[in-house]
C-alpha cells in the first residue's frame, strides 16, 4: 500500500470524514474541517511511527502537511534523505 493510501486510511479511521470517497489527495485537511490542530499532531505522530521519519518543528508547515498529497510528498522526501544518510 502506498503512502497516500495509508494516510487516507488513517485519516478516515481516526477523524470524521462524512464521505471517504470525496476525500481526495488535494483536500485541505484543516480548512475543510476534517482535522484541527490537535488532529494534525496525531497525523504527525502517525507518519513518524508509520514511516520511521522525524518531523522537525520547522517542517510543520502547510507546504508539507496541508493535504494527503503534500504529506505523502514530504514523507517521500524525508525517506529519501534518511536512506541517503544511511548509505553514506
Amino acid at each position: 500500500m502506498d503512502v497516500q493510501h495509508r494516510l487516507k486510511r488513517f485519516i478516515v479511521e481516526n477523524f470524521y470524514v462524512s464521505e471517504a470517497d470525496a476525500l481526495s489527495g488535494d483536500t485541505h485537511l484543516i480548512t475543510s474541517g476534517i482535522v484541527d490542530s490537535t488532529g494534525m499532531l496525531e497525523i504527525i505522530g502517525f507518519i513518524e511511527r508509520e514511516f520511521g521519519i522525524q518531523v522537525d518543528d520547522g517542517e510543520t508547515t502547510p507546504e508539507n502537511l496541508s493535504s494527503i498529497d503534500r504529506i505523502a510528498a514530504f514523507v517521500d522526501k524525508k525517506s529519501v534523505g534518511r536512506a541517503a544518510a544511511r548509505a553514506s
